[in-house]
């Protein structure tokens, strides 16, 4: 299995070199009616760290038409109580179809059907989950204040209606979200992982990686993902479940991770958001790139922060710790002259927190 990531930000030429190395359009047909479902579920821009950038959006357009392939849809459910069309507004859709005259489709008006049999027996979804040839999913990677990740998988709560939404939240979302896989399975997942928020779906944390992945097992993309942010698979209930139900397969050393632009991400940024600024005294950074920074603002998240208060005890991070042989810790191989250090360009934030346990 592979999955495929891309750095920069050029977010759209990101991500039409995604899916020109995996040969999605292999899989295409002019024929073929294809609905796209990001994440929009407030009426933020994509900056907030909430919901799918439209340039991700507007790449998958660009590659379908190039494709042949004219009969195009945007389908979403913002959370409830949000106005769905206010999104598609406030976060650059309603002007994208009106660019590349691709369709709305609010599935909050959706009609729905009940899936009769198996795992998600009795599960009421929107038509428009099925009522297509070919479902592309554009979730955001993030923390989540209740399951702590949502990405693939979950993002597929925008094709219920809110009804069921509010009953997921009653009945305990571990075990819905891993039926809700079972019953909705799409051809092709995008994954906005560019700046998503450290522990809040709705955004207001954002972390800069620069990042988009591609894939085609939702399991393995999101248990891939939730490693990016800290935690391992097991540690995310509906991901556990839905492993179980068959739903994919769980990311591994034999997963091929095909990386481009990998010797060229960009740098993070000196200013951070509230969430991630409480963490900066602890980092030591000279020209890290923002997916590594992210990384290592996840993993310092999750463990609470690292206790050392000496200058000297920062964690060193960046490409100006190359060739440099020293005491300490470090984050990356840029740092990988110093004494206690973790491999990996970038590591995983789950790497890093493990790192952080053994040298607290």
């Amino acid at each position: 299995m592979r999955i495929y990531e891309n750095y920069g930000t050029d977010y759209i030429a990101m991500t039409l070199e995604l899916m020109d190395k995996a040969d999605v359009a292999s899989m295409l047909r002019p024929d073929l009616r294809v609905t796209v479902k990001p994440n929009l579920v407030v009426a933020r821009f994509a900056d907030g760290g909430a919901t799918t950038h439209p340039e991700i959006v507007e790449g998958i357009i660009i590659y379908l038409q190039k494709n042949g392939v004219r009969n195009v849809t945007i389908a979403e459910g913002a959370s409830v109580g949000v106005s769905t069309a206010r999104a598609f507004d406030e976060c650059g859709y309603s002007a994208l179809s009106k660019k590349y005259g691709v369709a709305l489709v609010d599935t909050k008006r959706d009609k729905t059907v009940t899936i009769s049999g198996g795992r998600a027996d009795g599960l009421k979804i929107c038509v428009s989950a099925f009522d297509t040839d070919f479902l592309i999913n554009v979730p955001v990677l993030k923390g989540h204040c209740q399951t702590r990740l949502t990405c693939c998988i979950k993002n597929l709560k925008g094709l219920i209606p809110d009804s069921e939404k509010r009953r997921y939240h009653s009945a305990g979302l571990t075990k819905e979200i891993a039926k809700l896989g079972t019953a909705i399975k799409p051809q092709l997942h995008v994954i906005d992982s560019i700046c998503g928020d450290l522990d809040f779906e709705e955004g207001g944390s954002p972390v800069d990686s620069n990042r988009i992945i591609l894939g085609f097992d939702p399991v393995l993309l999101d248990s891939y993902c939730a490693s990016l942010i800290g935690y391992h698979p097991d540690d995310i209930g509906y991901l556990r479940l839905a492993k179980e139900y068959g739903v994919g397969e769980y990311f591994s050393d034999s997963t091929r991770i095909v990386r481009l632009n990998a010797g060229e991400k960009p740098r993070t940024k000196r200013f951070h958001s509230a969430g991630a600024q409480r963490y900066v005294p602890m980092i030591d950074d000279d020209g890290a790139c923002s997916a590594c920074y992210a990384a290592l603002v996840y993993a310092l998240r999750q463990t609470g922060g690292y206790p050392s208060k000496k200058a000297d005890a920062k964690i060193k991070i960046g490409q100006g710790f190359k060739g440099r042989q020293a005491e300490g810790l470090g984050s990356g191989d840029c740092a990988s002259g110093y004494e206690r250090h973790v491999k990996g360009c970038p590591p995983s934030a789950l790497d890093i927190v493990e790192f952080l346990k053994e040298n607290a």
